[in-house]
């Protein structure tokens, strides 16, 4: 269970990370452990490799954050990071003591810089759970009348609404972030995903690409641009925004099967055939995501998700089983 949590909130790659840095530094201890254990440099060279794991586990696990979430870890972690760094160079006769405090400040900070979240939120969550989105919605509405300056509070409505089906609510609120935070790829990126939703390609494909701009190592705004370029039959601009999101590493297998199906179905459009069948190639290598999608379109909530993923799933199922010829890609979708 433990590790398909970390798996669900790492995805594969960077779980992957996680354990060739810990097994690849404690291998490293070993083996200097059994051919040198007495040497006071190798003892040193075992806690530089013990810093390194663990300043490695924080990258990996912080990079897959949210800024505001991962700026609060950073505040925790840093002062005590800084003591066990003294601890291990500066005053290795007090570092026992200067590690007890790392740990007491990393518990401290963690109460210290804890989110508050608005009684709101924990009611909305409850409704949402029940399929009750006009009460979770509603719950929503006060948070908002009560503190309407916090873009964060709209995020949520406009994902709640979302899945209600109620798009050009949701549309307003991501306006309202954009209000709030005109440089926000967060809610432009809103902007665009539920234009695209709406059917309305051409207004999605304005706020994608100012999202693209304003985050351009963002591997979701280049997603997200890609989509709606390939809904647009955009081809040439399919492969350069999407071909930049493979280049950023794609974490979860659905998204890159997804981001291999609009290449494909672009080089087919373009009657490029040769690198049609490599990208088709590389589709057959992203299989599981196809049950993953299968898996999350099911439920209720997804039917909104269902309409505008749904048939795209399909293709890419039926050109991984040979049920779609390449050649007639082009014609679908």
């Amino acid at each position: 269970p433990m590790i398909d949590r970390l798996r669900l909130f790492l995805g594969p790659a960077r779980l992957r990370a996680l354990f060739l840095l810990i097994a690849g530094t404690g291998l490293t201890s070993l083996m200097l452990n059994a051919f040198a254990g007495g040497d006071e440099n190798v003892r040193v060279f075992q806690l530089v490799l013990v810093a390194v794991a663990v300043f490695g586990a924080t990258a990996i696990v912080l990079g897959r954050m949210q800024a505001e979430e991962r700026g609060r870890w950073l505040l925790i972690l840093a002062p005590a990071y800084g003591l066990v760094i003294l601890g291990i160079v500066v005053v290795p006769q007090f570092g026992l003591a200067l590690f007890g405090g790392a740990v007491g400040w990393v518990i401290a900070g963690t109460f210290i810089f804890r989110v508050r979240t608005p009684p709101g939120y924990r009611i909305a969550i409850k409704a949402l759970r029940k399929g009750d989105l006009a009460g979770a919605v509603a719950a929503m509405d006060q948070v908002i009348k009560d503190d309407p300056d916090d873009p964060a509070h709209y995020r949520f409505r406009a994902e709640l609404l979302r899945i209600w089906g109620k798009l050009d609510r949701a549309r307003r609120d991501y306006q309202k972030m954009v209000d709030l935070q005109p440089n926000s790829a967060e809610a432009w990126n809103g902007l665009a995903e539920v234009g695209l939703q709406a059917g309305d390609y051409q207004r999605a494909h304005e706020a994608a690409l100012r999202a693209a701009e304003l985050a351009p190592d963002d591997w979701v705004a280049l997603y997200n641009l890609g989509m709606i370029e390939d809904r647009l039959q955009d081809s040439p601009a399919v492969i350069e925004h999407l071909t930049q999101a493979k280049e950023r590493k794609v974490p979860e297998v659905r998204h890159r099967l997804l981001i291999d199906l609009y290449l494909t179905r672009a080089a087919a459009r373009l009657d490029d055939l040769p690198q049609a069948e490599k990208w088709l190639t590389e589709l057959t290598h992203q299989r599981n995501g196809v049950e993953e999608w299968e898996k999350i379109l099911e439920h209720e909530e997804a039917a909104t998700l269902r309409s505008v993923l749904g048939a795209d799933v399909e293709t890419a199922s039926a050109l991984i089983d040979g049920r779609l010829k390449l050649e007639r890609l082009g014609e679908r979708g």
